[in-house]
């Protein structure tokens, strides 16, 4: 054959770095505080719901914009936390997990030769999505905190210089995966006004959302004027529900635009598991002391595995929410992230993820001082990977 196999599109992309190391955590026996799923089941009252669901036969196609019972759930959630009101049956819809809504997103809000403004890290299919369709990604770093900055930050000037007369949409992504920043209400009124000014749209992943760590507290992002008629917000009930492997997401937008995000999900997947739909309904609606001790729990191991990668001698940056922590390994002695995480998984027995595949070519050295891990694990997994970390690591230098 003389034509390549490959469309252009996907030719830059390998396999995804989760894939890749996870594999690598299986061959070699390895502890996997990589990829960000739990080791642990959600709610019995949730699964109960989603067999209860089987049973009484809800079990073909659900409508394409989700079950009405989830639609409304949603909005009744989005109440709730948030005093935000939705009409479920225009402002709501339900996806197969929250990385099809985001392509969904770009498919239907940005047509080819846009641009696309992106945080650094950021959650890999977002470079990839703005690839899919044509435009172009303009990056902007977030910088570790420092002497002037307890968390990570972004500098105005370099986000100002991202925005141009082809800007379409601005990605946020908060709590942020895999630095734990949460963007704070006066960042984002800074960030809308920018999106005001060039009339571009956000979408806003809150896929973490009941993962946050106090003093920091979730904004939504919608729920600010300036930002209230041009978001889409994505979320999920993966992270939250300990559930990664239903892939029941939602996006919420004003009318307009979740038409516009709707035409392209219709084409993508159609339609969501119909129980677990059912199901989810249901977990929303759990009482709030379910999402209190959530947040609890998570704080809980979130300083087991900090105090545990000290031991082990790296310095580690102590996230505001999501369930990751990014530890500097730049005393190691490994040329790069790459190199150090595939040495932990092959000689030390503990997966992380290098975050340098976060980063766009420009910015790319800005990760690789960093190795990303998840402590979406039992305790007796977090003290096991926190001991072979101590045995077999190196002292920092």
């Amino acid at each position: 054959m003389s034509r390549p196999v490959l469309a252009g599109r996907v030719a830059p992309l390998g396999t995804t770095v989760f894939s890749e190391f996870s594999a690598l955590a299986l061959q070699h026996g390895a502890v996997n505080l990589g990829q960000g799923f739990p080791d642990f089941d959600g709610p019995e009252a949730v699964k109960e719901a989603a067999r209860t669901a089987i049973t009484e036969g809800i079990n073909q196609y659900a409508p394409g914009i989700g079950l009405r019972a989830l639609r409304v759930a949603i909005a009744e959630h989005a109440a709730r936390f948030y005093g935000q009101q939705l009409d479920p049956d225009t402002m709501v819809t339900v996806t197969s997990g929250a990385t099809e809504a985001i392509l969904c997103v770009l498919l239907g809000l940005v047509d080819p030769g846009d641009e696309v403004v992106l945080f650094e890290p950021f959650y890999d299919s977002y470079d990839a999505n703005v690839t899919f369709v044509g435009a172009r990604p303009r990056y902007v770093p977030l910088r570790p905190p420092d002497a002037t900055h307890a968390t990570w930050w972004f500098d105005r000037d370099e986000v100002r210089a991202a925005f141009g007369p082809r800007t379409r949409l601005l990605i946020i992504n908060s709590p942020h995966n895999p630095t734990g920043k949460v963007f704070t209400r006066e960042e984002l009124e800074f960030l809308g006004g920018l999106c005001a000014e060039h009339d571009a749209r956000v979408l806003s992943d809150e896929v973490y959302e009941h993962i946050v760590f106090g003093p920091a507290r979730h904004v939504r992002a919608a729920t600010l004027p300036v930002l209230a008629d041009r978001t889409v917000t994505v979320s999920s009930g993966g992270k939250t529900f300990s559930l990664t492997g239903w892939k029941v997401g939602w996006f919420i937008a004003p009318p307009a635009l979740n038409d516009a995000v709707r035409r392209a999900h219709q084409f993508v997947t159609f339609a969501t598991a119909s129980p677990l739909q059912v199901a989810m309904a249901a977990a929303l609606r759990l009482p709030d002391s379910y999402f209190q001790e959530l947040s609890h729990t998570y704080h809980a191991r979130r300083e087991r595995l900090l105090a545990g990668l000290t031991r082990a001698g790296l310095k580690a940056h102590s996230p505001e929410g999501s369930y990751f922590i990014l530890a500097d390994i730049s005393g190691q002695g490994h040329g790069d992230d790459v190199a150090f995480c595939r040495h932990l998984v092959t000689h030390v027995g503990v997966a992380a993820i290098p975050p340098s595949v976060f980063y766009g070519p420009e910015h790319r050295h800005l990760g690789r001082g960093f190795a990303r891990f998840a402590f979406c694990k039992t305790d007796a997994v977090l003290d096991e990977a926190t001991r072979r970390l101590k045995e077999g690591l190196a002292p920092s230098r």
